[in-house]
């Protein structure tokens, strides 16, 4: 050795003041880890062949390791360090996590949970620990013949289109207050009033009637605005919506737009696929609270009155709405009938409409709503028109039909199947097949209903069919016809079986043989409203639109012939 520098075998190592320099510098850095310090200062003078040279400054360094060794914490205690640590990650792994569940839970809360609902809770103070009997305006929609209009649809455009159209609704009932209670398939059911509705948390009874009632009237006018707004891609209505809104509904108008002004499909489009919905809406006392187990609760209203609610949907007319009885007395004590009357009207007039001689029982229109599996039970409703333009629209939509052959038909016998009490949109109807050349054989749909009066006249013409159906007819428009067809029917629904007499024990014999009498008569009354019940629906009610159906189709066969010499002659012509 000579110097500062080793040789061993011909190889030169460190300076030993450089080397002294790193242990040094190495001591000082990790101090914190002593047992790596020690190992690392035993290997560099290893490495370098120093571990027995007799140098003070490799004496240095084996005192630096001599004192890093007392430093040097215990096993028990090395163990301890390294547990702490492992504990200390695996508790910040743990408390990140479950920074990310929280974070997760409350994006899927606000993304399923009622955003109005949450809001009024929170307004309200509390989250209501039991239910209540209050005053509550219910209403419920449903997308009418929604399974024919999904084929012309991919799912995915089902799903948005659907969602544009919730969407609208709902903006629709957080401008008059109300709440979205569900959503089933293509039906909502929505509520007004409550505990948490602080519209009506000052009210009295009274005041909270009349308050609910109009804004569930006015609701549902809107609601089916808004759908026929919807059908034309037309945003109108979302002058007060949110982002959220806008956007949802904008990926449902590019749909509708699309299919609207295809080139193949547009024309079809417009003749078939049209969104019409119906309402029904009830107001009455129920219980209102949590239901459900612990995890599912679910705010929501139950008793007669949401029942009721729902049977006036399952029966309003398609394009308006059902009330009921309670709720209309409401609407007519408060003036809102009168009022929407007088602004109906106005509307219709603007657009030279047909609605614009119609009266306010005709606007309103009272109808005995049975149910049979409630045992005929009646209810006392009224149907309600919305839309100013309707005969007209229908009018348009039956013009385009007409161009579709059988399906087109049989799309049209639908209309008027459903339309057949409004003289507007039957009268419209009539004047289209007028105006096109449909030949209707009215006198003949009514020598179904009549035909002892179509015996008759075929003796009084001899015989003649076509000059018999020709008088017939004349007696008759297509509502007309349509009203002597409902009269009917009206009549073979009812069941006015005589009054049971009283009968007064004597004996056994007398009082069997009275008993047998009266059953007997029951017994053939019954098998005769059978009969006529079955002949009604299986044969008159079939064979007056079987009747229609072919006076369309005997329009359309002809119109194709037409067109066919037309394009004959044009031929022809070029030649």
């Amino acid at each position: 050795m000579e110097g500062n520098v080793i040789e061993q075998s011909g190889t030169t190592f460190f300076d030993l003041d450089d080397l002294l320099a790193h242990a040094r510098d190495v001591a000082g850095r990790h101090q914190a880890a002593p047992s790596y310090v020690i190992f690392y200062l035993r290997e560099l003078l290893k490495n370098n062949g120093l571990t027995d040279a007799d140098d003070h400054r490799v004496e240095e360094i084996r005192l630096l390791i001599a004192e890093l060794e007392k430093s040097e914490p215990s096993l028990d205690r090395q163990l301890e360090a390294i547990n702490n640590l492992v504990a200390a990650r695996d508790s910040a792994f743990a408390l990140e996590k479950a920074s990310r569940e929280i974070s997760f839970r409350k994006e899927i809360e606000e993304f399923y949970l009622p955003k109005q609902l949450i809001s009024a809770i929170i307004e309200n103070g509390e989250i209501p620990s039991s239910s209540q009997e209050q005053v509550i305006g219910i209403g419920f929609i449903d997308i009418a013949d929604y399974t024919y209009l999904s084929k012309f649809l991919s799912p995915k455009e089902n799903q948005i289109v659907l969602n544009g159209l919730y969407a609208a609704f709902n903006s629709v009932l957080k401008r008059h207050g109300g709440f979205l209670n569900k959503i089933e398939g293509d039906s909502i059911m929505f509520h007004f009033g409550g505990l948490i509705d602080p519209s009506v948390r000052e009210l009295d009874h009274e005041q909270t009637e009349r308050y609910i009632a109009k804004e569930l009237f006015y609701t549902c006018v809107e609601m089916q605005r808004v759908a026929f707004l919807f059908n034309q891609a037309n945003d109108r209505f979302l002058f007060d919506a949110d982002d959220e809104t806008r956007e949802s509904v904008k990926r449902a108008f590019d749909i509708i737009g699309a299919l609207r002004t295809s080139h193949d499909l547009g024309q079809a489009i417009n003749a078939f696929f049209q969104i019409r919905i119906r309402i029904g809406a009830n107001i009455g006392e129920v219980t209102i609270g949590n239901f459900g187990p612990d995890g599912a609760r679910q705010w929501d209203v139950i008793g007669e009155p949401v029942i009721k609610a729902k049977r006036m949907e399952s029966t309003a007319p398609i394009g308006g709405f059902r009330i009921s009885d309670d709720l209309f007395s409401i609407l007519e004590k408060t003036g809102t009938a009168d009022e929407y009357y007088r602004r109906f009207k106005r509307e219709a007039e603007a657009l030279f409409g047909a609605f614009r001689d119609i009266t306010k029982e005709e606007l309103f229109q009272k109808s005995l709503v049975r149910l049979k599996d409630k045992r005929n039970a009646e209810f006392k409703t009224y149907s309600v028109q919305v839309n100013p333009g309707l005969p007209e629209a229908l009018k348009n939509q039956a013009n385009l039909l007409l161009e579709k052959g059988e399906e087109g038909a049989d799309r049209i016998v639908s209309m008027l199947q459903y339309y057949r009490g409004n003289r507007f949109v039957i009268n419209g109807l009539g004047l289209l097949f007028k105006d096109k050349g449909i030949d209707l054989k009215i006198g003949e749909m009514v020598s179904y209903m009549l035909p002892r009066r179509w015996e008759a006249l075929l003796g009084k013409f001899d015989g003649d069919k076509k000059a018999a159906e020709r008088a017939m007819g004349d007696g008759y428009s297509l509502f007309s016809m349509f009203e002597l067809f409902g009269t009917l029917q009206d009549l073979i629904k009812e069941d006015d079986l005589p009054t049971k007499p009283k009968i007064d024990f004597e004996n056994y014999d007398s009082y069997m043989k009275k008993m047998q009498e009266w059953m007997t008569m029951e017994n053939s009354y019954r098998e005769k409203r059978t009969y006529q019940r079955s002949h009604f629906f299986n044969y008159i009610y079939p064979m007056v639109f079987i009747s229609i159906r072919t006076s369309v189709l005997e329009y359309q066969h002809r119109a194709t012939i037409e067109d066919e010499m037309t394009e004959n002659l044009e031929e022809l012509e070029e030649v």
